[in-house]
Parts: structure tokens; C-alpha cells; sequence
């Protein structure tokens, strides 16, 4: 389906903006990258070419006596015995790029953990001797995939708790919006102590969680552009013809009440993503051997002299929330009636 011309104004006009734009590119091809974080960081090779035989480690595990070992268990292509196996008499591995996953502890380190960047591990090591760079990759990775589910579902919820608030207007609206005032008054970072202390901490219990309080803001916006809409000529005139009430939120008001819904979606994903950041920061995100940026940011306050993990996950949580600021920034230029 073609784009209409006022879309394609406003396409034109956030590309004016060479800021919000350029942001939106970068923030794209970083997360693109990061969803091929297995390919990028990780212990298994690529390919492993032994004694005349092709082995897939990325797809398929292999026990250790595949390659010569001893054990029945899943091969450590980390170990020197086994990686001395595959790499000498005509066999080769090809590992990718930093050959560390999340979750790799390296054990042939020569100095006490946290380590400080070195040829084996370019961001250095945390607390327990796993490479920083791709605890980054991974956690980036979560936290954006988890900052759209809370976006999206957010978001949804919303929008049609603020559509059926503006349309039907009177008693609906009030006894909603008594319900939001209430609901707005929990403790939401209380209940999030109680269930972390009750059940297992896991992402989709906090996805549960912080969804229950996510909608109330875009609800309100919602609420008001139908409220505004409701009364307009076309509203009335699909009424007498006999449209039903949901073919008519739906095609007439929605599409004229999404500006509000598009221009804050990346202001509602930056506040995800610190959410989440700062919930691992606090002990009650994700499991603890989960990556997280919130879980490095805690390992640089307990370890100051470790400098790069502070640092680095600093760089990579504030540059993440700057490119979203931008984009946002640049959103709310384009869908602007005001701007030319």
C-alpha cells in the first residue's frame, strides 16, 4: 500500500532533521548487529574442520570425545587440551570475532578479577572473570528487545483503554478515570519487591509487572483526542448511517489520534530501558546470571578501581537513551501540524 501524502510530508520532514535521523540509522544497525550477538560472542567456533570431517558447534553440540577427549558431556572448545586438538595436525576451528560468550568465564587469566582490558579481552573482565564486551552485546540486546515488549504492550493497552474513555465519554470515563487515579496510586516499586521476593525473578514476570503500570500515561493523550474527535461532523455522520461504535474508533478517530501514540514511542522505549537498567541495578530485574546492563553498572559501583566497567556500560546506556532522545525529538518535529 502506497503512503499517503501527509505521511510522506512527515517522512520528509523527519528526514529534515539530519539529527533524528542519523540517530534512527545508528540505533537500527546497532540493534541489527546485536541480534546476531551468537555470531559476534562466542566460545563455540564457526566451523570445526577434524580429521577430515566438518562439525557445525553453533547448531548442533558435540560431546568431547568427538574431538579426542574423554568425557561424554558437551565439548569446551575453551580448554587448551581440546583446542590444542582441534587447531594442530591438519584440524582447524574458526571462532568468531571475541571468542567469549555471555557466560564464559576465562580462565587463563594473569591477574586477579575484575581484569582490565587486554588482547583477550578488549572491555576487560567483571567479578567473576566473563569478558565485558560480550555481557554489552548480550545485555544491549535484552534490554531493547524488552523495552519494545514493554513499548508495544504498553502502548496497546493504552490506546484502547483511552479510546473506549473518550468515546464513550459520561459515566465510562469517569468510573475509568477513578480507576486510574486509584491504580496510579499503588506502589509499584513495592509490589515489584514483594513478587521478586515471592517468585522467581525472571523477564517475563517483570515484563507482567511494570505492563500493569505502563499505560496509564498514553492512555490519557488517547483519551483526549477522542474526546475531541467524537463530536467532529464525520463522527456524526457515520452514526446516522449506521456504522457500529468499533468500525468507528477503529477507521475515523484512531488515525487521527496516533500522533501523540508515534511521537512518544521512543520516550516510552528510553523509559523502558531504564527501567530495566535500573531494576538490575537494584537486585530485583533479571537472574543475576542473566547479561544486563543494570548487573555491570552494580559490579562497577562494588569495584571502583574497575574503571572499564563503569565506563564502558555508561557509553553504552547513555548513548542508547541519547540516539532515542533524538529520534523522539525528531518524531514530534515531523508529526507537528505547525511545521511546514
Amino acid at each position: 500500500m502506497n503512503p499517503t501524502p501527509l505521511w510522506r510530508r512527515r517522512w520528509h520532514r523527519f528526514k529534515r532533521n539530519r539529527r533524528g535521523y542519523w540517530s534512527l540509522v545508528i540505533f537500527l544497525v546497532l540493534f541489527l548487529i546485536s541480534l546476531f550477538a551468537e555470531l559476534l560472542c562466542n566460545d563455540k567456533p564457526y566451523v570445526v574442520f577434524y580429521q577430515g570431517d566438518y562439525y557445525f558447534p553453533l547448531v548442533r553440540a558435540y560431546p568431547e570425545t568427538t574431538f579426542g577427549g574423554d568425557f561424554e558431556t558437551e565439548t569446551d572448545y575453551r580448554d587448551p587440551y581440546i583446542l590444542q586438538k582441534i587447531t594442530t595436525n591438519g584440524n582447524w576451528a574458526l571462532f568468531p570475532p571475541n571468542p567469549y560468550s555471555y557466560d564464559t568465564i576465562n580462565q587463563n587469566l594473569d591477574q586477579p578479577v575484575p581484569a582490565p582490558p587486554s588482547r583477550d579481552n578488549f572491555l576487560g573482565t567483571d567479578d567473576r572473570g566473563r569478558d565485558v564486551l560480550a555481557r554489552l552485546v548480550y545485555g544491549f540486546r535484552i534490554s531493547v528487545l524488552f523495552g519494545l515488549a514493554l513499548t508495544a504492550i504498553g502502548t496497546l493497552t493504552g490506546i484502547v483503554a483511552g479510546a473506549i474513555q473518550g468515546y464513550f465519554g459520561g459515566k465510562v470515563d469517569l468510573l475509568c478515570q477513578r480507576f486510574i487515579e486509584i491504580w496510579s496510586a499503588m506502589p509499584e516499586l513495592y509490589l515489584l519487591i514483594i513478587f521478586s521476593s515471592i517468585f522467581k525473578p525472571s523477564i517475563l514476570l517483570l515484563l507482567i509487572l511494570l505492563s500493569l503500570f505502563g499505560w496509564m500515561g498514553l492512555a490519557d493523550y488517547v483519551r483526549a483526542e477522542f474526546l475531541k474527535g467524537r463530536n467532529m461532523e464525520y463522527v456524526k455522520a457515520a452514526h446516522a448511517l449506521g456504522v457500529g461504535n468499533v468500525t468507528i474508533m477503529y477507521r475515523h478517530l484512531l488515525p487521527n489520534g496516533m500522533t501523540p501514540v508515534i511521537t512518544f514511542l521512543p520516550f516510552r522505549l528510553s523509559g523502558a530501558i531504564l527501567a530495566l537498567t535500573s531494576l538490575d541495578f537494584l537486585g530485583l530485574g533479571v537472574p543475576p546470571s542473566t547479561p544486563s546492563l543494570g548487573e555491570l553498572l552494580a559490579q562497577g559501583k562494588a569495584n571502583i578501581e574497575a574503571w572499564w566497567l563503569s565506563i564502558s556500560t555508561f557509553v553504552v546506556l547513555v548513548g542508547t537513551l541519547v540516539l532515542l532522545i533524538f529520534i523522539g525529538e525528531a518524531l514530534r518535529e515531523a508529526f507537528d501540524p505547525r511545521k511546514g
